[in-house]
């Protein structure tokens, strides 16, 4: 894909996920709805219109070239060791997922219990773990794409579940953008491979709102959980009938 491409693509993901159409933004740059249509269509955006419809949607060129990459990237795996060194100390694993959220080194320690000192130090680990790479006044430049996939049975995997799961379903869900819905019902193994699919592009929508609002300054942490399996609850399976032994047949 070309750098025009990945750049059109970005914008056309930002339009959707701002609920923005051609018509409304034709609107706020003074254009017919046709005219935008054009643009989209041929690629023929100059850097005056490149900068009005940023502007219109509250971004940078810099954001959509970064969002135009993050969309070609393929899920990463780390290393045993690196995730083994991630999920042995806390600390490195909070600095670490700040930094996936980009997160700048000066903001992290500001608003968390990491002194400068151990900033760098922790920095320093990173680096010589080869997942970023310390630049000049404790710059970090991610050496790893950002849609990482932790290793099934894994060192993170396992701290999830045994920490960040449990506090994440500690809640009850009623609180201001807060949803959580359980649907138990009976589909084929086909429907099930399509809600699979399904759930992946949720999961790499999530992944694009994270790039596409990297800038904003009000952000909030958030979770989301994905996950399907085939399932009989105890509640049901208590209540089945045994089957009788073959003699009284």
């Amino acid at each position: 894909m070309t750098q025009t491409a990945q750049i059109k693509a970005a914008l056309k993901q930002v339009l959707k996920t701002r609920g923005i159409t051609y018509a409304g933004l034709g609107r706020r740059i003074g254009l017919s709805e046709t005219s935008v249509k054009r643009l989209f269509s041929q690629g023929t955006f100059t850097l005056r219109r490149l900068d009005e419809i940023c502007a219109a949607l509250e971004t940078d060129l810099f954001d959509l070239a970064r969002l135009g990459r993050s969309r070609t990237e393929t899920v990463s795996e780390l290393s045993l060791e690196q995730e083994t060194a991630l999920a042995g100390d806390p600390k490195l694993l909070t600095l670490f997922h700040l930094l996936l959220n980009e997160w700048p080194f000066s903001e992290i320690v500001r608003e968390y219990e990491i002194s400068e000192a151990e900033g760098i130090r922790l920095l320093a680990k990173l680096d010589r773990l080869k997942l970023i790479q310390l630049g000049p006044k404790n710059r970090a430049k991610l050496l790893v794409p950002k849609n990482i996939a932790w290793r099934r049975g894994g060192p993170v995997r396992k701290v999830f579940e045994d920490r960040v799961l449990r506090e994440f379903f500690g809640s009850a869900f009623d609180g201001e953008n807060e949803l959580l819905r359980f649907e138990l019902m009976e589909l084929s193994p086909a429907s099930q491979a399509v809600m699979q699919r399904k759930l992946q592009r949720l999961a790499g929508e999530f992944m694009e709102l994270i790039e596409i609002d990297a800038s904003l300054p009000e952000r909030r942490s958030t979770g989301l959980v994905v996950a399907i399996r085939p399932v009989v609850l105890s509640l049901a399976s208590q209540l089945r009938r045994k089957a009788l032994p073959s003699s009284v047949l």
